[in-house]
């Protein structure tokens, strides 16, 4: 589980500044999620930065992560990760058994929901992101309307974690990297707000 040879992968198929960002913040929320369960930390944190390396080239639903999975097997890549990823996408029919399959299918969605509040904030800052003004945000279905919701609500149950918890341990550990993802309050200073 080699994080630079994850990060090459990653870029090798993926140009997208968003979804390369995307990709950190899943990454950092899957390596809190690993101290917390004192799990395999560097696994885990690679499965978040790889688990739609290919969604780029391959969006639709009958090709992600389907293509992803078959390079990944090529390139010798661990049947566990390649499950956890295949896990992620509820139409796959991939169960997810394990914590590492969970805990991805978790923090996916909730990811980039989280960076689309940051977004939305004055200072687009994650620093001004709270529990209680994420779930305001999930029930203004106009917003961001392409997050799924429900995944949010049933990864944490799946996981066995409170809601709010979930959120809230989620937007600590993309504070940790808010400046590699653009959410310290950077953009609006740079934008005059």
């Amino acid at each position: 589980m080699d994080r630079a040879a994850a990060w090459c992968l990653l870029t090798e198929f993926t140009q997208s500044e968003s979804l390369r960002k995307h990709a950190l913040a899943v990454e950092a929320c899957m390596r809190a999620y690993a101290r917390k369960f004192a799990e395999d930390e560097q696994k885990w944190a690679v499965v978040g930065l790889i688990h739609d390396f290919d969604y780029e080239k391959w969006p639709s639903l009958q090709d992600h992560p389907y293509q992803g999975n078959r390079i990944l097997q090529e390139r010798g890549w661990p049947e566990d990760v390649r499950r956890a990823i295949m896990s992620h996408a509820e139409y796959t029919g991939v169960s997810r058994d394990s914590n590492l399959e969970k805990a991805l299918f978790a923090c996916d969605e909730l990811a980039g929901f989280l960076t689309a509040v940051a977004l939305v904030k004055p200072g687009k800052s994650l620093a001004e992101v709270d529990a209680k003004s994420v779930r305001r945000k999930m029930k203004d279905k106009a917003f961001a309307r392409s997050v799924n919701r429900n995944d949010i609500v049933q990864g944490a149950a799946e996981l066995g974690v409170d809601l709010d918890e979930h959120i809230t341990f989620c937007i600590q550990a993309m504070q940790g990297i808010a400046a590699e993802l653009g959410l310290d309050g950077s953009a609006a200073s740079a934008s005059g707000a």
